[in-house]
């Protein structure tokens, strides 16, 4: 394993874990990183920073202005936690209660504040302007869009994220062109039948029933409508009816979730979950309202962005660079590069002392390998280097 850190970021190493650990003791839910901003934005201004707050309701943005004109690349972190109560015995866990980073965005924030410390002391070499953008309520919330209501992206020429992420191992930047992360959509399904007694089932409508079929059938839209090269998810995950043992019910909701890379075939689950609820309601007597949500778009690289991105990520960590392991999981980035060209990579940081993949996301002893936080920050440095530096 070749992992090339420059001296500067190893100087500030104890800053960069002490931020996330600070950050990771006190976690703040989206719309609600008060403390978190606050302390952000101080920091920021200490670094001679122009620093803005209260943008898009809690972020905080701050400008690094160079020498001479040039492109401006923003660099992105979220902020928010995540309503799980921390399990885990670390010595800076959680001490609000129900409350957690277990999503890495802790280690974000302290990354892009090594990143933002040691560029702005570069100042006089940059050509151009770089934006640091502290993004709140990721999860769920889209506090991305509230930024770029709010004009974050004006003047932007690229935007760059990174995620650490604990489905790869120290060492690695997983980068793509294209689809890296799905669309995440919602849907309340509602079922009206006639209930009636379980011993005289010919008179009624039995919602269960109707039920069953619409979760057989909505696994069609996968399994033989989209492209078997081309992944999409249709989950129902929950699912309540009936009354009594000898009781027909009259009623059934289910709720779930859709996933997909493409508008494409976000556009064509939409359509068949639709069309084949209308045909089951039909073949059953039973009236089906669909109420869909849309939630994320799909993050979609610029080719050249992530041509760019692992450039430098080759340079930070030498043949770990590469393709990412990919999930169906969302991210609110989508808003910022369906907007301007950019690209969101991730950053290998599963603890290298535990099996892969025993420390998912969102799970509540959650915990990454800190010295990946020196990968994120050196990266986000290489990347300003090669574009704005050494042009």
């Amino acid at each position: 394993m070749n992992i090339n850190i420059k001296e500067e970021v190893k100087e500030i190493k104890q800053s960069i874990v002490s931020n996330r650990r600070d950050f990771h003791m006190h976690p703040e839910l989206g719309f609600k990183e008060i403390r978190t901003s606050k302390i952000i934005a101080q920091k920021l201004s200490s670094y001679g920073l122009d620093v803005q707050t209260g943008v898009g309701k809690t972020g905080v943005v701050a400008t690094l202005t160079g020498n001479t004109d040039g492109k401006t690349i923003a660099l992105r972190a979220d902020m928010d936690a995540l309503p799980i109560q921390e399990t885990g015995d670390l010595p800076f866990k959680s001490v609000h209660d129900g409350v957690m980073h277990a999503c890495g965005h802790d280690g974000h924030m302290s990354m892009l504040l090594g990143a933002a410390k040691i560029l702005s002391s570069k100042k006089d070499t940059i050509n151009g302007t770089v934006k640091f953008i502290f993004q709140p309520a990721e999860e769920g919330l889209g506090g991305a869009r509230y930024m770029i209501e709010d004009g974050v992206l004006e003047e932007v020429d690229e935007i760059y994220g990174a995620h650490l992420w604990n489905y790869q191992q120290y060492g690695t930047i997983g980068v793509k062109p294209g689809p890296i992360m799905a669309a995440a959509d919602l849907f309340d399904i509602v079922i009206e039948g006639k209930g009636g007694h379980g011993a005289t089932p010919h008179g009624t409508v039995d919602a269960i029933i109707v039920a069953s079929q619409i979760i057989q059938s909505l696994q069609t839209i996968v399994s033989r409508n989209t492209n078997p090269l081309e992944s999409t998810v249709v989950t129902v995950g929950k699912i309540n009816g009936g009354y009594n043992f000898n009781v027909i019910a009259d009623q059934v909701s289910m709720q779930g979730t859709t996933r997909a890379y493409t508008e494409k075939n976000r556009q064509l689950i939409k359509t068949r979950m639709s069309e084949l609820l209308d045909g089951i309601g039909n073949a059953f007597n039973a009236k089906i309202k669909l109420n869909y949500k849309d939630g994320y778009p799909p993050v979609i690289n610029n080719e050249e962005c992530a041509t760019k991105l692992l450039s430098a990520a080759t340079k930070v960590v030498g043949d770990g660079a590469g393709n990412p392991y990919l999930s169906m999981g969302g991210e609110d980035f989508s808003y910022f590069v369906n907007e301007k060209p950019g690209c969101f990579f991730f950053i290998g940081s599963a603890p290298k002392d535990r099996e892969l993949l025993s420390t998912p996301h969102h799970c509540s002893h959650f915990d990454i390998d800190e010295e990946a936080l020196l990968i994120g920050t050196n990266t986000f440095i290489q990347l300003i280097e090669d574009l704005l530096i050494n042009k």
